[in-house]
């Protein structure tokens, strides 16, 4: 049954309809919004999965110089910036959902490259203020 409500079709995740727990659900939650990438989607597009690991592996190496008073903040939401660009094609390739509905729901649905622009820019705009003020409570970062 369609549900006139959800803008596009709706999709089911191995881990949405498992009561292993809250636990198991909240680490499985976790998992999803940091990890950008898929086993389906390494297999479809190598080379941009590839790309996007380095580029990860780069944007973290510059929170860490960051943290170690090496960078300006205008680098590093630089490097953040270019980070979420990335993973917005990523995702779309790897993982092209979002949730659907309130954030405690188990509803999910195809994304539109607008619902995936918006899911991550909003998610690493949090993830960036909250490293930001943990450097800056810490005196690790100069702004």
């Amino acid at each position: 049954m369609v549900d006139p409500k959800m803008l596009t079709e709706p999709v089911q995740l191995p881990y949405a309809g498992d009561d292993k727990g809250v636990a198991a659900r909240l680490a499985a939650e976790a998992w999803d919004h940091l990890w950008p990438w898929s086993r389906s989607g390494f297999q479809r597009q190598r080379a941009l999965q590839g790309a996007g690991l380095a580029l990860a592996l780069a944007a973290s190496v510059v929170w860490v110089l960051a943290a170690m008073g090496r960078l300006e903040a205008g680098a590093v939401i630089g490097w953040w910036f270019g980070w979420s660009v990335f993973e917005v094609v990523v995702r779309l390739g790897a993982k092209p959902y979002v949730k659907e509905g309130p954030w405690w729901g188990r509803r999910y649905r195809a994304a539109s490259l607008m619902d995936m622009l918006c899911y991550v820019g909003f998610k690493n705009l949090l993830i960036g203020a909250a490293l930001f003020l943990a450097l800056k409570s810490l005196g690790l970062l100069v702004v």
